[in-house]
């Protein structure tokens, strides 16, 4: 057991008290490890093994505006199947978590994780890139598992770029795509 000293509340950004209930750094561990499977398998498109750190009721509420307004969406199923349909193959995408503060509370949990992405997207010759703070709520299953119950984020920023502005961007190698025998690249040119 391990006491948790220095980490902020989700409210208020306070440090928590000198009093704080310990933490056992194995369920600490836990926790960063479903934050992080969640962004290996959004990345590497893993939809069956992505479906795993959900809850069945779990809700998502990510501060992009690429669609114009930010994104809700309520159960593991909405949620998959939005990131099947929206995140194929000519979206790459690299999702990046770390600096977690985290709370445990028994068999819940909450968290703040400092977030930086890009996203190629080829199909519209774009490229965002973008900064927040994710905030999540935990939850430890049944089966002694811990899954994420909401996970959600508001942008510091978001920035975009049309791809025709970089005439020179070339796409060295991509997940999914063959090599060239002979030169053991992916060369491919966003047309």
């Amino acid at each position: 057991m391990f006491p948790v000293n220095g980490l902020a509340k989700l409210d208020s950004m306070e440090p928590l008290s000198e009093n704080a209930a310990p933490v056992d750094l194995a369920t600490l561990e836990e926790i960063r490890q479903v934050k992080y499977r969640y962004l290996r398998c959004v990345d590497l498109k893993l939809w069956d093994e992505l479906a795993a750190v959900f809850t069945p009721d779990a809700t998502v509420d990510y501060g992009t505006q690429v669609y114009g307004k930010p994104l809700k969406l309520d159960g593991r199923d909405a949620i998959i199947g939005f990131l099947r349909k929206n995140l194929g193959p000519t979206m790459i995408t690299v999702h990046r978590a770390g600096q977690p503060e985290i709370t445990v509370d028994g068999d819940s949990a909450e968290g703040i994780w400092s977030f930086e992405d890009t996203v190629i997207a080829t199909e519209f010759k774009v490229v965002i890139t973008g900064a927040a703070f994710y905030r999540d709520r935990y939850q430890r299953g049944e089966d002694g598992r811990w899954r994420i119950a909401h996970t959600g984020y508001v942008r510091t920023y978001e920035a975009m770029m049309s791809l025709d502005d970089l005439p020179s961007f070339r796409i060295t190698a991509q997940l999914g795509e063959p090599r060239d025998e002979k030169t053991d690249r992916a060369d491919t040119v966003v047309q």
